[in-house]
């Protein structure tokens, strides 16, 4: 039986502007593009601006779906609780336990990571004890309150920003005025003078879009915020108008500079291109600099993916769909026991990280892979029913409309798909479309034999 009280929230509104609009960004600038996104320029060389930037256009429409819906009723379990009325109730258990398993290994191959990074500083300490370290702050943090999981995911956010726009002023200053090139201008011909701006052609850019896409996983996070934003209404969509145009920025902008400066088939094989720039301009730690901004980024991933999870377990259990004790709050509004629960399987992760052979942990990882194409479609779809759902009066007092639907939806839609078709083309990839039917049709099952299916709360009203 579903609870009435699916959208009935006892969520804390502690989450400023200034951390929603940071937490949207950060949660879309991850570790591989400090790490040299060499794989991704490989693929497709310089014509990699491009797909970034149409990727960009595709996730801005379905940020904006997001938005329209999240305005109109804002609670934690975004995705999961629009989908159990919109879409109904198996779409929403699948979606919530879906979003939850895909941070679930997301975060334990970051939190691993950690171990990783932190032995370039000290490389005799045992990677599992900096990653235990940063298991249990990060869990600290999401325990005390949602405001102090949203300053720390705010100044863990703008240690990326600051290093990319330092990295992007650096670069522009050495392509227009020849700094740290004695005076010599190294101008943009690099884009074009190794192969041409397309030298893989179309193929190249597909192979290409797979990763490019899950580079901008997380930056749905911003839909979980809504339960706990001060003011919704207002800072939800300020950061999702303005979080387009910064990753435009961001990533086009700093892969505009790299490969201007570095022909792009060299680039992945003289290490970070991040390091080569700041070593270039004689700043000497540039190595140790980087490393301690892949690390932060790793650490916001888990403090991202423990705020995420406890979130979504917290709502499903407000839907009928998980156990009740993942819907008690503490006394600072914290679903405490959804974020425990997370962190054990954290904890299990990087025990396992360690036992099993790595080829294990890619296909675990790679259902997370699938899951993200699965939330973004699931947002998509939900607009369109919520649109359905509407007279065209209430349509044309849209708080926050999504440009140009139904059509952007459903070329957004079939963007999403050709992605996917990609995803079998790459070698890398390819088993996610082999496991995510499996992991698809055991949440399905268990949704069956647990009996909840035979519930009649099938749809229940936004309103109660």
């Amino acid at each position: 039986m579903e609870k009435n009280n699916a959208l009935q929230e006892g969520l804390h509104r502690g989450l400023e502007e200034r951390h929603i609009q940071l937490i949207a960004l950060g949660g879309a600038i991850g570790v591989g593009l400090f790490l040299g996104a060499g794989a991704a320029i490989k693929a497709a060389g310089p014509s990699l601006i491009l797909v970034y930037f149409l990727a960009g256009i595709i996730m801005f429409y379905i940020m904006r779906a997001l938005g329209e819906v999240t305005v109109a009723y804002p609670v934690s379990g975004t995705f999961s609780a629009h989908s159990n009325i919109f879409l109904g109730p198996l779409a929403g258990y699948i979606t919530g336990w879906t979003y939850w398993f895909m941070w679930v290994v997301t975060c334990m191959a970051e939190i691993t990571a950690v171990g990783v990074y932190f032995s370039f500083w000290v490389p005799e300490v045992p990677q599992w004890i900096p990653a235990l370290c940063a298991l249990v702050l990060m869990a600290s943090v999401n325990l005390v309150s949602v405001r102090a999981f949203g300053e720390f995911e705010f100044w863990f956010a703008l240690i990326k920003v600051v290093t990319i726009l330092a990295m992007i002023v650096a670069g522009s200053a050495m392509i227009a005025f020849g700094v740290a090139n004695h005076g010599v201008a190294i101008g943009i011909s690099n884009l074009w003078s190794n192969g041409g701006f397309f030298p893989h052609g179309i193929e190249g850019m597909i192979m290409a879009s797979t990763m490019v896409m899950f580079s901008y996983l997380g930056i749905e996070l911003i839909g979980v915020t809504a339960g706990e934003a001060k003011n919704p209404e207002k800072s939800l969509p300020a950061a999702i108008d303005k979080v387009f145009w910064r990753i435009l920025i961001f990533y086009v902008g700093s892969l505009t500079i790299i490969m201007s400066l570095y022909p792009w088939n060299q680039i992945g094989t003289m290490g970070s291109p991040f390091v080569l720039t700041f070593n270039k301009l004689g700043v000497r730690a540039a190595a140790g600099i980087i490393n301690f901004v892949v690390l932060t980024a790793a650490l916001s991933s888990c403090n991202s993916g423990l705020f995420s999870t406890g979130r979504m377990l917290y709502n499903l259990s407000l839907q009928g769909k998980a156990p009740t004790m993942f819907s008690k709050l503490n006394d600072r509004h914290v679903p405490v026991k959804g974020i425990l629960v997370s962190s054990g399987f954290l904890l299990i992760g990087v025990v396992l990280n360690y036992m099993v052979p790595a080829q294990v942990f890619v296909y675990v990882t790679s259902v997370a892979t699938f899951g993200a194409l699965w939330i973004w479609g699931i947002i998509l779809l939900i607009q369109l029913k919520y649109r359905e759902s509407l007279s065209p009066e209430q349509i044309a007092q849209i708080k926050y409309p999504m440009p140009f639907s139904p059509i952007s939806n459903w070329i957004s839609l079939a963007f999403l798909a050709f992605v996917a078709i990609a995803m079998f083309f790459n070698p890398d990839t390819r088993v996610a479309l082999y496991i995510a039917p499996i992991w698809f049709g055991l949440i399905a099952a268990s949704y069956y034999a647990a009996g909840m299916h035979k519930g009649n709360g099938d749809k229940k009203s936004l309103q109660q």
